[in-house]
C-alpha cells in the first residue's frame, strides 16, 4: 500500500494531477497533488464523480470538524467513483478500464476490531477527507484495490459516488434491524435523513414518518416516498405537543427512530416518541454533548444505538442500485465542473442548503 501522506506541489507534468486544496477559511486553490507510489495491492483511479458532504462544508467554514483540525493545505472529498487506470501486480478482480466506487476509509486490518470484522471501529483507520489522509477531490487517486468496487453496467458514476452516503443509511438500518414489520420515524430531512428514509424503505419498512423544521425538505421527503411528515420547531417547549402529533400521524407504535440531526431537542423527541422496547439510533452529531431524559427511556427499555461510518455495505449498495430497489438519483440536485470558479460555486451552493441536497462534481 502506498504512503497515505500525499504532498502538495506547485509544479506539474504532462499528467498533472490537479486537486482542490483547502488553504484557509473558505479559501480553495486548484493545485497539483503528488500521488503516493502504488503498492502491489493498489489501483490508480481517475476520479470522475465526487459528492460534497456536510463534513467538507464544515471544514471549508471552520477548518475543523470535532477533533480533526486542518493545520496545513488539505484536499477535501471522500464520496467518489472513477475509472481504473493502473493495477498493482497482485490485483486480480479489477482491470484497467473498470468503473469503480471507492470505499474511502482504510483500516489497519490487524487490530482486534478489524480482525473481528468491525473494521469501521478501527482506531488506526485513515480515510479520504479526514486529516491526515488527503481527500479525493482530485483527478487521480491511489487506493487499495479491495476497497474499490466494480460498478454494474447500469449504475452511473454519480450513483457510484453516492454509495458512500448511502452506506451510512444502510448501516444504520442494519444496526437498528429495520424490516417489514418495523415502523420508522426519522428526525431530520437533510441528505442523510433522506438517505435513511430510502434505505428503510428498501429494507421493507411499511410506514415511514419524517419530521423537520424545514418544510421545503419535508415536501421533498414526501415526493421521495415518506408516508407522512410533521413540521416541528426548534423550541424545546414544544416537545410534548410534537410527540403527540408525531405518534398520532404514525397511527401506530413507533418501533425505530433515527435521529439524523443530533441535538438535545431531537434526541429527546426520539426517546419520548419511540414505543417501549423500541430503538433509537443516533446518526446526526449536531451537538458534541446533549442533555436528554435517559432514565425514563431506560425504564421503558428503549435501546439507544449509535453508528460510526459503515462496514461491508458497498456490495449491498450496488445491489440495491442496480436492481432498482433504491434510487438515489433524485437526491443529486446540483452538478458542477472542476474549475476554480465552479469548485467555489459548488461549495457555496452546498453551504446555502435550501433546494440543494447533494452537490456533485463531474471531473
Amino acid at each position: 500500500m502506498g504512503n497515505a501522506e500525499n504532498a502538495i506541489e506547485n509544479g506539474g507534468d504532462a499528467d498533472e494531477n490537479i486537486a482542490a486544496w483547502l488553504c484557509g477559511v473558505q479559501t480553495i486553490q486548484m493545485k497539483h497533488l503528488q500521488l503516493p507510489s502504488m503498492g502491489a495491492r493498489d489501483v490508480k483511479v481517475r476520479i470522475k464523480a465526487v459528492g460534497i458532504c456536510g463534513s467538507d462544508v464544515h471544514y471549508v467554514k471552520y477548518l475543523r470538524l470535532a477533533d480533526f483540525i486542518i493545520k496545513e493545505p488539505y484536499v477535501l472529498g471522500h464520496e467518489c467513483a472513477g475509472i481504473v487506470e493502473q493495477v498493482g501486480s497482485e490485483v486480480k478482480h479489477l482491470v484497467v478500464g473498470d468503473r469503480v466506487s471507492l470505499e474511502p476509509a482504510i483500516p489497519c486490518r490487524v487490530c482486534k476490531h478489524c480482525v473481528d470484522g468491525y473494521y469501521n471501529l478501527c482506531q488506526h483507520v485513515k480515510a479520504f477527507g479526514t486529516p491526515p489522509l488527503q481527500g479525493s477531490l482530485a483527478h487521480k487517486m491511489v487506493h487499495p484495490a479491495d476497497l474499490c468496487f466494480k460498478l454494474p453496467d447500469n449504475v452511473s458514476m454519480e450513483e457510484g459516488a453516492m454509495c458512500e452516503p448511502l452506506s451510512v443509511g444502510l448501516h444504520a438500518c442494519r444496526r437498528a434491524c429495520v424490516g417489514a414489520e418495523t415502523t420508522v420515524l426519522i428526525i431530520g430531512s437533510g441528505t442523510i435523513g433522506l438517505i435513511v428514509m430510502l434505505s428503510a424503505r428498501a429494507f421493507g419498512a411499511p410506514r415511514i414518518l419524517i419530521a423537520d423544521v424545514n418544510e421545503e425538505r419535508l415536501t421533498m421527503a414526501k415526493k421521495l416516498g415518506a408516508d407522512d411528515y410533521i413540521l416541528v420547531s426548534t423550541n424545546t417547549q414544544d416537545i410534548e405537543g410534537e410527540v403527540i402529533r408525531i405518534q398520532k400521524a404514525m397511527g401506530k407504535d413507533i418501533d425505530i427512530t433515527f435521529d439524523c440531526a443530533g441535538f438535545s431537542k431531537t434526541m429527546t423527541t426520539a426517546l419520548k416518541a419511540t414505543r417501549a422496547g423500541g430503538k433509537v439510533c443516533l446518526i446526526g452529531m449536531g451537538h458534541h454533548e446533549m442533555t436528554v431524559p435517559l432514565p425514563p427511556a431506560a425504564c421503558r427499555e428503549v435501546d439507544v444505538i449509535g453508528i460510526f461510518r459503515y462496514r461491508n455495505t458497498w456490495p449491498l449498495c450496488l445491489d440495491f442500485l442496480s436492481t432498482g430497489k433504491l434510487d438515489v438519483k433524485p437526491l443529486i440536485t446540483h452538478r458542477f465542473g472542476f474549475s476554480q470558479e465552479q469548485v467555489e460555486e459548488a461549495f457555496e451552493t452546498s453551504a446555502r442548503g435550501g433546494s440543494a441536497i447533494k452537490v456533485m462534481f463531474m471531473i
